[in-house]
């Protein structure tokens, strides 16, 4: 699905709506769309993989730039708080990689931490059997270079590594999916698929926190690079907002990087 770059109306609606507001923070525009302007009282959600580091070969193997988590937390004071980051990864991974006190939601949602200092928020959601993580393990184990991940409420077959899996994988999840289609679902990510539980997603995640200061009143931007980052943008355009795919505004997590330097170094 593209993303939405927004109506004429619209987008003079955003920019009315922060019309000689000059102490609130504003965005620039993305580097590939110029003529959509800058948007003011933004509320950013930011995906991780994919889109703030490039893909990596396994889940672990990403590589964050030394910069980058300091970044982030000096945007999110110039947001007034405003920013999350919003990945199906475990917070734990998140709290690892981005080791900075900013808002977070990990699991697709299963997992929300809108006060950094603040225990995480749990929503009760179900679990796989054991019995299910077992036999994604034996297949996993017939294709070397492919590899199993925990999710706190089920797991991710990665097949990068081992592209001749996909298929068979993708049968495998959606077996055990039928066995209990009221409490899970299948999603298809890059080179993966994941057991989720339902009533968790990005869009959850975003619905939350823009309920709660600072992210309520905002004008929330999501910017992912993956199907599973459509929930999230679908939901930021619910409130007004936008949803940018970082191929169509950024082409790049580094382009990403450097636009977000702008916006934390702009007046």
């Amino acid at each position: 699905m593209p993303c939405s770059r927004g109506s004429d109306a619209t987008n003079q609606a955003l920019a009315a709506s922060y019309g000689g507001m000059s102490d609130t923070h504003i965005l620039p525009p993305p580097p590939r769309v110029p003529g959509l302007g800058p948007i003011a009282a933004a509320a950013l959600f930011l995906d991780f993989d994919g889109t703030l580091v490039e893909i990596a070969p396994t889940p672990d193997a990403v590589a964050v730039p030394d910069h980058l988590p300091g970044l982030l937390q000096h945007l999110t004071e110039r947001l007034g708080g405003a920013l999350a980051v919003v990945s199906g990864r475990a917070l734990a991974d998140l709290d690892h990689f981005l080791p900075v006190p900013i808002p977070k939601a990990g699991d697709h949602g299963a997992s929300l931490r809108p006060d950094p200092l603040q225990p995480a928020l749990l929503p009760k959601l179900p679990s796989p059997p054991p019995g299910w993580r077992a036999r994604a393990d034996a297949l996993v184990a017939r294709h070397p270079g492919a590899l199993v991940e925990d999710k706190t409420h089920g797991f991710v077959v990665h097949y990068r590594q081992a592209p001749e899996l996909g298929p068979e994988a993708e049968a495998l999840l959606a077996a055990m999916v039928a066995e209990d289609p009221l409490a899970f679902t299948l999603l298809e990510a890059r080179m993966a698929w994941e057991l989720r539980p339902r009533g968790a997603s990005k869009a959850t995640a975003v619905h939350e926190l823009m309920a709660r200061a600072p992210f309520a009143g905002r004008i929330p931007v999501f910017i992912g690079d993956d199907v599973t980052d459509e929930e999230g943008m679908d939901a930021a355009r619910s409130f007004g907002g936008q949803g940018w795919r970082l191929d169509d505004m950024f082409g790049t997590p580094q382009v990403l990087r450097e636009w977000l330097a702008e916006a934390a170094a702009a007046a």
